[in-house]
């Protein structure tokens, strides 16, 4: 099992959309597949259609032992399932205060499915908290969106200081990618030069502004499954393609049955 965190420390990056669309595109490729939903906000969980309840909330997750397999619900999309969100998750992190091992809370909770899936996806409410910290524990891959302005380099700045610092996960690859990206715009255009120097390890993809992406609310399921030919849908396709490579794992077969029935893939 290979899991990928999908996180930035700011909110309204396009984060949930990438690790939607990425889950999906696992799933198509014959991959069995959890996408988490950590944020409270719950877009993950609305996107597929599932109601965001946990019963026992956070608190029954962490200090009841919870198994997972009795909360995890399956998507309309083959070998797909997802982990909801709970509005409880607000509070998480008084939750892992008084737990033992509190950043390591979510790597246990996620051992006892590691047969099952082959791709764990954990889509992160924005902040560093102790919710954050057991991301960064229990990920092998921390893909991080960005749009390209100055205040998301500060934020990324931000982030590597603390995982360098403090965080205590020299094993975590973290791989930065543009999103929202609007190559109309002159400070896109000319961040998208300059970042990647200042800060390796970005990926070549890039996320395009798109109206189309934010139709996700509207027909509720992946970019990728309702606009298979959008630039969009073929920019994740090649940010799901960099990212296997960055977990060591050749480039994904074409997508096949993981659409609803009826429903291209």
């Amino acid at each position: 099992m290979r899991v990928i965190g999908v996180y930035n420390i700011k909110g309204g990056v396009g984060k949930t959309a990438a690790a939607i669309n990425l889950a999906y595109l696992a799933a198509a490729g014959g991959a069995s597949t959890l996408i988490w939903d950590l944020d409270p906000q719950a877009a993950a969980t609305y996107y597929f259609r599932i109601k965001p309840k946990v019963k026992g909330g956070g608190k029954g997750l962490i200090h009841k032992d919870r198994d997972l397999d009795g909360i995890i619900k399956g998507t309309d999309f083959d070998r797909l399932d997802l982990l909801p969100a709970d509005f409880s998750f607000r509070h998480m992190d008084l939750v892992l205060e008084d737990a033992k091992s509190p950043t390591k809370q979510v790597q246990k909770l996620l051992r006892p499915v590691a047969e099952e899936y082959d791709y764990v996806f954990l889509d992160c409410p924005p902040s560093i908290s102790l919710v954050s910290e057991n991301i960064f524990r229990a990920a092998d891959l921390l893909l991080v969106p960005m749009i390209p302005t100055t205040l998301s380099a500060r934020t990324l700045e931000q982030l590597l200081d603390f995982l360098e610092s403090e965080a205590r996960t020299s094993d975590l690859s973290v791989s930065p990618f543009f999103s929202m990206v609007d190559r109309r715009k002159r400070l896109h255009q000319d961040l998208l030069q300059r970042l990647p120097e200042r800060f390796p390890g970005f990926l070549k993809a890039s996320i395009p502004y798109s109206a189309e992406v934010e139709r996700m609310g509207v027909h509720r399921m992946p970019l990728v499954a309702y606009a298979p030919s959008s630039p969009a849908a073929a920019a994740y396709r090649e940010l799901w393609a960099e990212a296997l490579g960055m977990l060591g794992v050749s480039s994904p077969p074409g997508e096949g049955d993981a659409g609803p029935a009826g429903y291209p893939g």
